[in-house]
């Protein structure tokens, strides 16, 4: 992944290496690619000494940080907040510290929210997030109005684009990973109890062939299909799992699927204005493929959800 300014790719830094060393001029290169004659030398210098490897991105990390607080006194700060559970602005004056530098220190260890201590012992515990992928799996269907040939109101306008009668809708049904957030999902006409346990079956599979090889409890809504299913007990019973439900009237508990979901609207179903149906249907694989391998997560520290699985196979890109 290249800096988020950065004005080239790694492809692109090859292929401005292979014009230049096809014995075009570094100039003229430099120009079609929009970058300046330095930098275009220092990639083609990067090549030949490193290869193809010298042509990704480096960390910008310094090499030595010599303001940074001392250990010693990030030690204090971190025996403080395990302690006494003080924050920021009381540990401070405490230390000598501006509060801005207590924050940083505590972000740095992980201790920046006080939710994540447990009261009495002072130890680091991450509520809300399983230990292992597969422990909790959480699944939710999310309802879409098809749209029309031609597009719907977001293509035309409100006016224009007004609902037709008997479109029907899109039930998009998701499976999200509490441990690792990979997800899984697919588009159906209905939410039917055949249609929850088939979507379960096939979001186990998918779950196992990137390392997640049991599933031991799925927590979902209260709808009827998955209190009172028989073929959605069924399943749950062939994958040896067990099915939770979360309380009546509050779905956070069942978070990290209905945040999936908010992603879900903004990255895919409103990303753009669609002219079919078809079209936004056939941008869901895009759109998970891009989430589970490359978009980076912000609770798994802006890395995304494949490298939180066990044994992932192959190479992603």
């Amino acid at each position: 992944m290249s800096h988020r300014n950065a004005r080239l790719t790694v492809f692109g830094r090859r292929l401005l290496v292979e014009r230049v060393l096809s014995g075009r001029p570094v100039a003229h290169v430099a120009a079609e690619m929009g970058v300046s004659r330095p930098t275009a030398y220092k990639w083609v210098r990067r090549w030949r000494e490193e290869g193809g490897g010298g042509l990704h991105d480096r960390s910008s990390r310094p090499h030595r940080t010599p303001h940074r607080t001392r250990a010693v006194v990030e030690a204090r700060v971190c025996d403080l907040r395990h302690s006494r559970k003080l924050g920021p602005a009381r540990i401070g004056p405490v230390l000598g510290l501006p509060a801005s530098t207590v924050h940083r220190i505590l972000t740095r260890h992980g201790l920046n929210r006080l939710a994540w201590l447990d009261r009495p012992t002072g130890t680091v515990i991450r509520r809300y997030e399983r230990e292992r992928p597969g422990e909790l799996i959480h699944v939710d269907v999310k309802k879409l109005g098809r749209i029309p040939d031609g597009g719907g109101h977001k293509a035309l306008g409100r006016e224009a684009g007004r609902p037709i009668r008997g479109m029907g809708f899109d039930y998009v049904h998701s499976a999200v990973d509490d441990h690792s957030r990979l997800a899984y999902s697919e588009i159906h006409p209905d939410e039917k109890v055949t249609t929850c346990a088939g979507f379960l079956t096939r979001a186990a599979a998918f779950f196992h062939t990137h390392g997640i090889t049991r599933i031991e409890r799925v927590l979902t809504d209260n709808a009827w299909a998955y209190r009172k299913g028989l073929a959605w007990k069924a399943t749950l019973a062939e994958l040896g799992a067990t099915g939770k439900l979360t309380r009546p009237y509050r779905p956070q508990t069942n978070g990290k699927v209905e945040r999936f979901n908010r992603t879900l609207l903004d990255e895919w179903a409103y990303l753009q204005p669609y002219t079919t149906n078809e079209q936004r249907t056939a941008a869901l694989n895009t759109f998970l493929h891009t989430y589970n391998y490359h978009r980076g997560h912000t609770a798994l520290g802006g890395k995304p959800p494949i490298t939180r699985v066990n044994n992932p196979p192959g190479q992603y890109t």
